[in-house]
């Protein structure tokens, strides 16, 4: 029998422990989220409170969960992409199995404990992140915090936000700023909290989506090409198709069938700063606002007059949120983009801060002058 290890996750005042019978498991989860987050290791068996993710290699605990929730009524639900199969008993405890991944779950709500038990370990690894990061969720948004639609980065504690809809350019804004220098506190989300006179903003570890042509525009092609061919991987997600264009050479976009979304390279957190020389940073205030809109057709960069503040798509919420819906019961009756009341406290102090809506080229070097000033005189 493999010996148990432990790694805790902590932001602000909210933390999580995962614990496994593999270490894959806890490895993945201190790298996935110790690059923006705090992660370390702790003896497994000193671990007996407090919000714990417990996910076990465990072929016949999977198939005992399978037969049980197939023999009582269940519903059919989608969860990361794959079909969940779920039930709840008479004590509230919540049973999901998803055949395609092996993977069962059991959420025990009031100890703050969800059991995972996998076929294999890396679908095994990837759920028991995500349930972590969902647990974290959970108790930031029951302390106050909000979750933002938008991407992050920071220069002396001052966090600049760009928002948009997808292919906005948040990504965009916050790489180039990223390879400019500037810390990158998140690509697609983060948390914003009131506290004191500031707008506290933390980071939503993830992996992330970067089209072929922005890895290419950004210099940072040939370097991902490299390490490919050297053995090395990027997140698990990625379409096989994007690693083959990879290691082929090929540097023109790719699209799902259909042609309406691009497929991407999907980074793991640590490798910005492994691969790509980016600094992150784990904290900031907030103190602008960007609302980027990429245009083919504008020659230069440019701030463009516009009356764009945040709406409710600006918050992650039961609306906007297509993946990771609270399946499991973890945040209980509150928001996935925090309390109306927090909502409402840290809509009224961005409504304050400098707002600019600007217009982005296909010219990638003038875009990082652009925004690097104005970055800068912000």
């Amino acid at each position: 029998m493999n010996t148990p290890t432990a790694t805790r996750l902590q932001t602000a005042d909210a933390n999580v422990t995962v614990l496994s019978n593999t270490a894959f498991v806890t490895e993945w989860a201190r790298r996935y989220f110790g690059s923006w987050w705090t992660a370390f290791d702790v003896p497994a068996n000193s671990v007996c409170t407090g919000p714990l993710v417990t996910a076990d290699l465990d072929e016949k605990a999977y198939t005992d969960l399978a037969a049980l929730v197939r023999s009582c009524p269940h519903d059919e639900v989608t969860y990361a992409k794959a079909q969940l199969l779920l039930a709840q008993d008479s004590t509230g405890a919540i049973t999901g199995v998803s055949p395609e991944e092996g993977l069962a779950y059991r959420s025990e709500q009031l100890a703050s404990h969800v059991t995972l038990s996998g076929r294999t370990v890396q679908p095994l690894a990837l759920a028991a992140a995500r349930i972590a990061r969902e647990m974290i969720r959970a108790s930031l948004l029951r302390d106050g915090w909000t979750l933002l639609h938008a991407s992050a980065v920071v220069r002396d504690d001052r966090a600049l936000l760009a928002f948009g809809s997808k292919g906005a350019g948040k990504t965009t804004t916050a790489l180039l700023l990223a390879h400019r220098g500037t810390q990158l506190l998140a690509n697609d989300r983060v948390f914003v909290k009131v506290v004191g006179d500031e707008l506290r903003v933390l980071p939503w570890p993830s992996a992330a989506a970067i089209g072929l042509g922005l890895l290419d525009a950004l210099g940072l092609y040939d370097v991902v090409r490299d390490r490919l061919q050297a053995g090395e991987q990027l997140h698990p997600t990625q379409h096989q198709d994007v690693t083959d264009a990879l290691l082929a050479g090929r540097r023109e976009p790719l699209w799902e069938p259909g042609g309406k979304r691009e497929m991407k390279v999907q980074v793991f957190p640590d490798q910005f700063a492994t691969w790509f020389g980016m600094e992150l940073a784990t904290s900031g205030h907030a103190a602008a606002l960007l609302f980027p809109r990429i245009d083919p057709a504008s020659s230069i960069p440019a701030v463009v007059d516009g009356d764009r503040t945040l709406g409710e798509d600006d918050f992650m919420s039961g609306s906007t949120e297509d993946r990771y819906p609270d399946h499991f019961g973890l945040a209980h009756d509150i928001n996935g983009g925090g309390s109306d009341a927090a909502r409402a406290s840290v809509a009224d102090r961005l409504a304050t801060l400098p707002h600019h809506q600007v217009v982005l080229s296909y010219d990638t070097q003038a875009n990082a002058d652009f925004l690097a000033k104005l970055a800068a005189d912000l």
